[in-house]
């Protein structure tokens, strides 16, 4: 008999997370306005934040796009999207469109000029999640990530630390090596760079 998908783990990890997450999440705020500064967006454009989670890239992204802009966004655990749904009321935005999907079957409302990647290591492992989101963006679109990755495999030891921190949220916590290889893969000029001492990165590349 199988056990959970790597989707049900992630729902029920993060159903443990999201009271904390918010946080939790501000220790990496640097990082994630450093990954969102690599989309170079533009006003006008239309980005998806992916696996927003409580939306706390929405704030940053809207102001990059502008009032023409639009943000898209999606988040499959129920808790961690209702933090987004209260985010989203209490400011009034009307430029964000979000939804409560898994990366793999989300449909968004139209074409995307821009994705982010937000330490959102399980999606990068799936490729049929990476294929539906990407299938769903305009030619060259800009595309940024950060996320977790194992240190150089001469540091031996080290990575247990890395896979310790990851296993938490992560149904593919053991995937560290090169969690970027499938977006890379669908992008031209990619750009990597560690961080964290080695045990983050961050990337960027445009889509063929």
């Amino acid at each position: 008999m199988s056990g959970p998908s790597p989707n049900q783990q992630s729902i029920e990890r993060y159903r443990r997370h999201a009271a904390g997450y918010d946080a939790s999440a501000r220790r990496t705020m640097a990082l994630r306005l450093r990954t969102i500064a690599l989309l170079r967006l533009r006003p006008g454009d239309v980005v998806l934040d992916i696996g927003a989670g409580t939306g706390q890239s929405y704030a940053p992204l809207l102001q990059a796009v502008g009032p023409q802009g639009r943000v898209l966004a999606f988040e499959q655990s129920p808790e961690m999207f209702s933090k987004a749904e209260q985010r989203v009321q209490q400011h009034g935005w009307q430029r964000v469109w979000h939804c409560r999907a898994a990366a793999e079957a989300v449909q968004l409302p139209e074409p995307v000029d821009a994705l982010l990647f937000n330490y959102v290591h399980d999606i990068t492992r799936s490729p049929q999640a990476v294929a539906n989101l990407l299938r769903q963006a305009r030619p060259g679109a800009r595309v940024a990530m950060a996320g977790m990755k194992y240190f150089p495999w001469w540091t031996g030891p080290l990575n247990l630390l890395a896979w310790l921190k990851n296993r938490p949220y992560n149904a593919h916590a053991a995937d560290l090596w090169h969690p970027w290889d499938l977006v890379q893969a669908r992008c031209d000029r990619f750009e990597r760079q560690s961080t964290q001492a080695g045990m983050g990165y961050i990337a960027h590349g445009h889509m063929r």
